[in-house]
């Protein structure tokens, strides 16, 4: 007897263009695994649709608008989802992206987001050092599946692949504070010779915006452009250079060194428990990590160390195929509805 597919409410809507490969690649993933039945967001079908399961992945999006009076109403149709959640005994399943809440948030958002977090019964994390205690977005004790972060690898083959260029530094994604580019365009600064350095990647802030064009300025090998990056310009900025280098200063989950990796680069990342089972993972010289601030004596020995590594010709990431993911996350969503035993689906 064929079971019945879990119908699955994700809190993204349909992808555009401009949409995280890890969402769109999610998806279609979800799409093809056999008793998933995916259904992307809109306010409609997520208040008055008939769901078991409602995915949650960066709840944060649910209570923001791009006005007061867009954050407003996004504030009172989280309110009433929240509340539909409770009387029809949804499973609310979340990706653990952040352990921790983002910065910045009205006392409304915060009170909001800790009624999904209450809401919440099974949690997937992206890698085995997450932890979850009273300071995380989801308490100890939350039920959770591991399923690993997958890789780009199929998503960036359809682009240029162009050669690395000798004594270049990469960096590109999104610039917030925490990535620590302020840090890197300060550590390269005081490295002699001939080098250089390019970044990418839209800045949050207006005021960082202008400390970075300020820091680049003084230095003529330093290539800043601080707008949105296209998938083919983020994978050029990634292999134009020997290694990407990711400065944050809190990592937990980078999309950005399993993008660097998945275009063959290695990464320059700091130490931690993540990145050095990343290292391990992907074999020997793609992931470097540092500790401390990043400076430039710990940029002149990454570049060394690339240039005299022997490393397999690419980096290992079969455990990130796309089908685990799948199924994973099945997984993950029979769990919770489980926990929900003894209520009616999908009112």
């Amino acid at each position: 007897m064929t079971r019945t597919p879990l119908r699955v409410q994700q809190s993204f809507p349909d992808p555009r263009p401009t949409t995280n490969p890890y969402i769109v690649m999610l998806r279609d993933e979800l799409a093809a695994t056999d008793g998933v039945d995916v259904r992307t967001f809109s306010w409609a079908s997520a208040l008055f649709g008939r769901y078991d399961v409602f995915h949650a992945h960066w709840p944060e999006i649910l209570v923001s608008g791009h006005s007061p009076l867009k954050t407003a109403a996004r504030q009172v149709l989280t309110a009433l989802l929240v509340a539909r959640w409770r009387l029809t005994a949804t499973a609310v399943v979340r990706t653990v992206h952040n352990l921790h809440r983002p910065e910045g948030l009205s006392r409304s958002q915060g009170a909001l987001l800790g009624a999904i977090e209450r809401a919440t019964v099974h949690a997937i994390v992206l890698n085995e050092s997450t932890v979850l205690d009273d300071s995380t977005v989801l308490p100890s004790g939350t039920p959770t599946t591991l399923v690993l972060h997958g890789h780009y690898r199929d998503w960036f083959s359809r682009f240029p692949q162009r050669e690395a260029q000798r004594g270049r530094f990469s960096y590109f994604g999104l610039i917030r504070r925490y990535k620590g580019v302020d840090a890197l365009l300060r550590a390269f600064r005081g490295l002699p010779g001939d080098y250089s350095l390019r970044v990418a990647g839209k800045a949050r802030a207006d005021a960082l915006a202008d400390e970075l064009v300020e820091l680049a300025a003084s230095d003529d090998r330093v290539d800043l452009t601080l707008e949105f990056l296209s998938e083919a310009e983020l994978v050029d900025v990634a292999r134009q250079g020997e290694i990407v280098v990711l400065p944050y200063r809190e990592m937990h989950n980078s999309g950005g060194a399993l993008a660097a990796l998945s275009v063959d680069r290695p990464v320059l990342v700091p130490a931690n428990e993540v990145n050095s089972r990343l290292a391990d993972e992907v074999g020997p010289g793609w992931v470097l990590q540092y500790d401390g601030e990043i400076d430039a004596d710990i940029l002149e020995r990454a570049i060394t160390t690339v240039r005299a590594e022997g490393r397999s010709p690419r980096p290992d990431l079969s455990a990130r195929d796309w089908d685990r993911a799948g199924r994973g996350h099945l997984e993950a969503y029979e769990a919770a509805v489980a926990s929900r035993s003894g209520r009616r689906r999908g009112r």
